[in-house]
């Protein structure tokens, strides 16, 4: 079994934040986006999209995408539940983990790969009045947020899971996006800090 990741990229931090909580370790191939060997043969072959984070598991089987790997994790070692326990509690897991992963963390992917001069060669075109588009649909959805956290510890509701791995890696993402969390939003300044402090998120 091999894991291939980019350390510092959203999408394999939140899979290696995962498997931290979850106490499971599994060995790394670390692929250079800046020098582009995600675009080399070798890995196309493996994932014709050209993205990270991948996993090819022993006997061939590839899965692509960061909330599929997490889910093959959740079934091979249930414990600690992160995607829920019982049917509703797995509704509503998938519910706030779709929500933060659509309307967070995609909105300000959006922003960064549209304005960050880095980004220009890579995203053709770069639409700029996209990327600036981008940067209220964060600020409407973390003041929605921060109404959640409200009345709950985590963003799913009393347990932590999935979708706080999401929402904090996003938050943190918003930095290199350009994007400040409103430090008014009292509630998800004391998650993020709450959140910070899990040893996961240190790994």
């Amino acid at each position: 079994m091999k894991l291939y990741q980019t350390t510092g990229a959203p999408n394999p931090r939140r899979v290696s934040i995962f498997l931290a909580e979850k106490g499971i370790s599994v060995p790394t191939v670390e692929i250079n986006l800046t020098k582009l060997e995600h675009w080399q043969d070798e890995f196309v072959k493996l994932h014709p999209r050209r993205r990270v984070p991948v996993l090819e598991l022993d006997d061939g089987t590839v899965i692509a995408e960061t909330i599929a790997i997490c889910r093959y994790f959740e079934a091979v070692q249930p414990e600690p539940r992160l995607f829920g326990t019982s049917p509703t509690e797995q509704g509503v897991v998938e519910m706030w983990q779709r929500m933060v992963e659509i309307e967070l963390l995609m909105a300000i992917q959006f922003a960064f790969r549209h304005l960050h001069p880095r980004m220009a060669e890579r995203e053709r075109p770069q639409v700029k009045e996209w990327g600036e588009a981008n940067k209220p649909k964060v600020r409407d959805f973390l003041n929605f947020l921060d109404g959640q956290l409200d009345g709950a510890p985590f963003v799913a509701g009393q347990k932590f899971s999935v979708a706080d791995i999401t929402a904090a890696v996003a938050m943190d993402f918003a930095e290199n996006a350009r994007i400040e969390i409103p430090a008014e939003l009292k509630n998800v300044a004391r998650w993020r800090a709450e959140i910070a402090a899990r040893p996961s998120f240190k790994a």
